[in-house]
């Protein structure tokens, strides 16, 4: 990676993403929604946990560890349960872009200031122009994407509390192992023994990899690059990217007026970056940052936050 420019690195990190979310649904007719988030979970938890080694020993020497990596774990859970339902009911660009929405309030929750007001203006009416623009969107499906939003946001929260306590990706790894268990009885329930099967195995190791584990990596290098600025600025890219994969791998067409209401939307994640962190010091911890997403760093990077991807 040292030879790959560090935007390119985060550019790869979000078509990483997307692309799982689009390649996901070909084995939702066998294993459903609730399958390929189990699978892809379970997976990229056993990858990270060979990459990071995590020890028992150092979460039990820092106090409220456990707790943080179940409380992630168990956000991380509810995340990718909804964020892949919704894909099944609703365009792959619209849920990214209404999910885009939860670490884009923690973005404005700290201000006091009347200009912070206007990417707030610009998202209200990205959103807008998406729900009503054309192509009618499910109900259900948008309802789900915005609880995709809400556990995206809680994870931010909590994942910037683990990013400070716990160095490396020990308690990112955990907390996607956690998510896996907490999953499986609804992906069980809901798939059977069609889980075992080679085809279904092969797209949630893809999956993982590409969504999970590769992005994790990629943004983790990153950030020891560039300024959380930058980085939440590039990441606003991932509504786009997730109209553009939904295009192209799952047909998903959107009208004129729901591509400019996500346009509008990275606007304002990138105006809202900008004007977040003008004033504000780099985290020391940045590069320690467990990322993805997700899942989620985060897209609002600007309060040294970690997320992994989705």
């Amino acid at each position: 990676m040292g030879k790959i420019p560090a935007p390119g690195l985060v550019l790869g990190g979000v078509c990483g993403i997307q692309f799982g979310a689009a390649f996901a649904p070909q084995v939702y007719p066998q294993v459903g929604a609730a399958g390929v988030v189990f699978l892809r979970l379970l997976i990229a938890g056993v990858l990270l946990c060979l990459v990071w080694r995590p020890r028992r020993q150092a979460l039990d020497s820092v106090k409220g560890a456990w707790g943080t990596v179940i409380g992630a774990g168990a956000l991380l859970a509810g995340h990718h349960l909804a964020f892949y339902e919704a894909v099944n009911h609703i365009p792959l660009g619209a849920v990214a872009t209404i999910e885009f929405l939860g670490p884009f309030v923690i973005a404005l929750a700290g201000s006091r200031r009347a200009v912070d007001l206007l990417p707030a203006c610009l998202a209200a009416a990205g959103v807008l122009l998406l729900g009503g623009g054309g192509v009618p969107l499910d109900p259900g499906g948008l309802a789900l994407a915005a609880v995709a939003a809400s556990c995206w946001a809680g994870y931010i929260l909590v994942s910037s509390r683990m990013a400070r306590r716990l160095s490396g990706g020990q308690g990112l790894a955990l907390a996607v192992l956690w998510a896996a268990l907490l999953s499986t009885p609804y992906g069980i329930t809901h798939a059977g023994t069609a889980l075992l099967d080679p085809q279904v195995l092969w797209v949630a190791a893809v999956v993982a990899v590409a969504a999970s584990v590769l992005p994790y990596s990629l943004n983790l290098e990153a950030l020891r690059r560039i300024p959380p600025r930058v980085f939440g600025v590039l990441t606003s890219l991932e509504p786009a990217a997730g109209a553009l994969f939904g295009l192209l791998i799952l047909g998903q067409r959107l009208a004129w007026p729901q591509w400019l209401g996500i346009a509008a939307v990275a606007l304002a994640s990138v105006a809202a970056t900008y004007l977040g962190t003008g004033e504000r010091p780099r985290s020391r911890v940045t590069a320690k940052s467990e990322t993805p997403h997700g899942g989620r760093t985060s897209r609002a990077e600007s309060d040294n936050v970690a997320v992994p991807v989705e």
